[in-house]
């Protein structure tokens, strides 16, 4: 068709999935698109739609408060805390906004984090090494923090907790020390925390003692743990509500955090059984890092996602989640050495991934046949696969796979 280019075209023009591009031209967004043949004909001039979380957000700013002015101390709170994390670079151009950075400490440790969100832990490990003793304090907490993470996909334990103890003696030495000092520390620790599903370290700061010190990126994927722990509290409404307002701000413009906000959205929409928004948010944090292979996110909250991977990643992307189940076997056996012992929860190890999911749906509730349309498989499937967990984790009942699940 004249004037006319393919679903193919159109997701190649906008830098979006193919996926996508069907999606808006079902929803009617995409003006004159037109059903030919089974697809559809996107007019050649068409413009890639406006994300609607924005457009809402927009329509409502004359009745929001302004922002908050940041506090004076965040221009340097974090030049040197996790500094490809407060970098701002459009999709597919990460390693140039690190090779950007001039040489010396804070380039070194953006490339760590570069390696480690790409799924390279062993690189990221070898990058830090040199920097746990450092004399700035940005540096040395992003070194432990990056070590301690990248540890555990090495199966590493004892490094990954003698990086964590670090970590926590920081954060305890911060109790006289400067505001941005302790906003480093309680930064950190958090984080550490909220990933591992631990319980909070006693001496942190309340999250609004020292999150206006972090400047924008930092801040943005403090308020991803912020609603990363609002969901362990079950709270997903609020999670969400979190999550998307801190997305609406700005923080798009910082990928990394903004693939967690995204990540976590997901989370708490699949709690909530609301799949086409939970989809929504799954491939809004696709379109961010798959231009830069920034994967490491999607593997580390693989069983949190309810099975949303394999829903929408998995068929169009093979290869892409084949890696990230890799980095989901590798992440989550550390990840439970640390989390199982320290607290007598008993998340599941021996389930394949697909396994897990199955039994995760099943244990908060869903039908057979609810997965079954989820997952695109078939309800004998669903079936087999949940026998086959409590094969493994020798019970007998539904009921009895919340006691192994992720919370």
């Amino acid at each position: 068709m004249d004037g006319y280019i393919s679903i193919r075209e159109a997701a190649e023009k906008w830098g979006v999935s193919e996926r996508l591009v069907q999606k808006l031209c079902t929803e009617g967004r995409i003006p004159g698109a037109q059903k030919f043949s089974g697809s559809w004909a996107v007019p050649a001039d068409a413009g890639k739609p406006e994300d609607q979380r924005r457009a809402r957000h927009r329509a409502a700013a004359p009745q929001e408060a302004p922002a908050a002015t940041p506090h004076p101390a965040a221009q340097t709170a974090g030049r040197t805390l996790m500094p490809l994390m407060n970098t701002p670079f459009a999709p597919g151009q990460c390693l140039a906004a690190v090779e950007a950075m001039e040489e010396g400490p804070r380039r070194d440790i953006a490339l760590a984090e570069y390696h480690y969100f790409s799924g390279h832990p062993e690189e990221a490990a070898r990058e830090v090494k040199g920097y746990f003793t450092s004399p700035d304090l940005g540096t040395r907490l992003s070194a432990c923090l990056i070590f301690a993470f990248a540890s555990l996909s090495l199966g590493d334990i004892p490094q990954a907790r003698s990086a964590l103890g670090e970590v926590e003696r920081t954060l305890y030495a911060a109790g006289e020390a400067s505001p941005t000092y302790r906003a480093a520390a309680g930064f950190v620790a958090a984080t550490a925390a909220v990933l591992l599903h631990l319980p909070m370290p006693d001496r942190l700061p309340p999250a609004e003692d020292f999150m206006s010190l972090l400047p924008p990126g930092l801040r943005a994927f403090a308020l991803y743990v912020h609603s990363h722990y609002l969901y362990l509290q079950k709270d997903y409404g609020r999670s969400a509500g979190m999550a998307e307002a801190t997305l609406a701000m700005g923080a798009a413009q910082y990928p990394i955090p903004a693939i967690y906000l995204n990540l976590v959205a997901v989370m708490d929409y699949m709690s909530l059984k609301q799949t086409d928004r939970a989809e929504s948010h799954l491939l809004a944090a696709w379109e961010l890092a798959r231009p830069d292979d920034l994967i490491e996110g999607f593997g580390e909250h693989h069983g949190l996602l309810g099975g949303m991977l394999e829903s929408v990643l998995k068929k169009e992307w093979p290869e892409e989640f084949r890696r990230i189940i890799s980095i989901t076997y590798r992440f989550s056996w550390g990840w439970r050495r640390i989390h199982n012992p320290d607290t007598g929860h008993q998340v599941a190890d021996n389930l394949t991934t697909t396994e897990f999911a199955v039994a995760m749906l099943a244990a908060r509730g869903w039908t057979n046949e609810e997965i079954a349309g989820h997952m695109g498989i078939s309800s004998h499937t669903v079936k087999r696969h949940l026998a086959e967990a409590k094969r493994k984790l020798q019970i007998n009942t539904r009921q009895e796979l919340g006691k192994y699940m992720l919370q």
